[in-house]
């Protein structure tokens, strides 16, 4: 099933300010359990903003044609994956993983929120350059990578891809 719109799907998981807040309710709560264990609101505030700017500036980039659904990681067994979608992941590469068991054959493309902070065997890019890959597929090299090899007591079984 091919659209005539092309769709970027936006994976990211909830910044740790967002699972702070739902736990302590109140910014107040959330910096007295912070100081309780010698960390500064000042730090975790930082990080949310460069994830929530990074995902707004990915958005504003795109050409206005292009429609944009954002998932979060906790709502991936529920979303509807097109053939012909795009999906940057936003984070780790344990999230791109994860992401990686509900697709077949869509670009992904793993850009770190917090420039180099996450990059990762599968996590690669800055924002420019997965934007880059985004719009422009053919620049895209594929990587097939082993994500398990077994090993019974017989020897090797093989990679598992």
């Amino acid at each position: 099933m091919s659209s005539l719109r092309k769709r970027l799907v936006i994976i990211h998981r909830r910044t740790e300010l967002n699972e702070l807040l739902d736990r302590h309710v109140t910014r107040g709560q959330v910096e007295f359990f912070l100081k309780s264990r010698g960390r500064s609101l000042d730090l975790v505030q930082y990080f949310h903003d460069l994830d929530e700017e990074l995902r707004h500036r990915l958005k504003s980039s795109l050409p206005p044609e292009w429609v944009i659904a954002e998932v979060e990681r906790n709502d991936l067994s529920r979303f509807l994956f097109a053939d012909d979608d795009a999906i940057a992941v936003v984070g780790q590469d344990g999230l791109v993983a994860n992401v990686a068991k509900y697709l077949n054959g869509q670009l992904v493309v793993g850009i770190d929120p917090v420039p180099r902070r996450h990059l990762g065997v599968l996590v690669r890019h800055g924002l420019r350059t997965g934007l880059n890959l985004i719009l422009d597929p053919s620049q895209a090299t594929v990587a097939e990578l082993t994500t398990v090899v077994a090993q019974a007591d017989t020897g090797p079984l093989g990679p598992v891809n």
